[in-house]
């Protein structure tokens, strides 16, 4: 609907008898913000503060979970908003707004993914070359990438999206993704065919090389000692477990923004809510716990007292 100022606004379908339990809402959301900025920015300052934790993967460790403090930040404001709001509301361009980081950023993470997996390859199975192939150039080449070619994939769509016509403005959902292609009243093929290209590129490309060196590791480890293997079960595991969650996450996003099917609203709010909770939350916790040289400096940090 459009009012006095020609500013186009959706209603959001998203929220499940929110009026009902408002403040308890508001409370856990804004706890778990909190949380979420705290840990994921705690492990990133250790990252850099630490000469010791100036390595490739501790890098696309911190770059991963930096992009976990950018969509909260950017994210939970407005759904802090519509929790303690009557009616759930946002304008097209805040939308699309919310469309462009939550892409931008989501399809980062499987890039960031896919470099932190070549550098577990390089280091366990060609550790000799490792020194001359993962530099400091490098890295940066492998980081502007990754942030880069999502940024430029994911403005393609938002720019054409912005002058389509809405029929429909009942948006389901708690945060704009590409849902609102159900918004539009023609479907664009040209929106069809570049997705299923990006979604080749930066999700399914990314997940298939990560699979590929991460079988790589393992058959290489098998066949070497009880160190190698315990080297790579250690750096490997966490990458993998995180790898599987945002596959799920991702790919049920990209799935409904092209079926008729019309999905409960529980089920959106629940897949809503791993990406938005799940991810940033535990992700710092499964890397801290799990990573043993930042488990160092974690509990140098919280337990100054006790031996490491």
């Amino acid at each position: 609907m459009d009012n006095n100022l020609n500013v186009t606004y959706l209603t959001l379908d998203g929220y499940v008898e929110v009026h009902k339990y408002r403040y308890l809402y508001f409370v856990i959301m804004f706890t778990a913000y909190i949380l979420i900025i705290c840990f994921n920015s705690t492990i990133v300052c250790l990252i850099v503060i630490h000469k010791n934790l100036h390595k490739p993967m501790y890098i696309f460790i911190a770059a991963l979970l930096l992009n976990s403090v950018l969509l909260s930040t950017v994210l939970y404001p407005k759904i802090l908003t519509d929790v303690l709001s009557e009616k759930q509301i946002i304008s097209y361009p805040a939308c699309l707004f919310q469309w462009f980081i939550y892409f931008f950023l989501a399809r980062s993470e499987f890039l960031l993914l896919a470099a932190m997996s070549y550098d577990r390859y390089v280091s366990i199975c060609k550790p000799l070359q490792y020194p001359t192939i993962m530099t400091k150039r490098n890295i940066c080449i492998l980081l502007v990438i990754a942030w880069i070619l999502p940024a430029c994939q994911t403005s393609v769509p938002i720019c054409i999206s912005a002058n389509i016509k809405l029929c429909n403005f009942n948006f389901k959902g708690v945060i704009c993704s590409s849902t609102v292609y159900k918004l539009h009243c023609v479907s664009s093929r040209l929106l069809y065919v570049f997705g299923l290209v990006t979604l080749v590129n930066l999700l399914i490309l990314p997940v298939l090389f990560i699979l590929f060196t991460y079988i790589r590791i393992f058959i290489i480890s098998f066949q070497s000692g009880r160190e190698v293997r315990r080297k790579a079960a250690q750096t490997c595991l966490p990458h993998l477990i995180v790898l599987i969650s945002y596959s799920c996450s991702f790919g049920f996003d990209g799935l409904i923004a092209r079926l008729e099917t019309n999905f409960p609203t529980t089920v959106h709010l629940i897949m809503t809510l791993q990406v938005i909770l799940y991810h940033p939350l535990f992700n710092p916790i499964i890397y801290g716990l799990k990573m043993r040289e930042i488990y160092k400096h974690l509990r140098k940090l919280f337990c100054p007292g006790k031996i490491v």
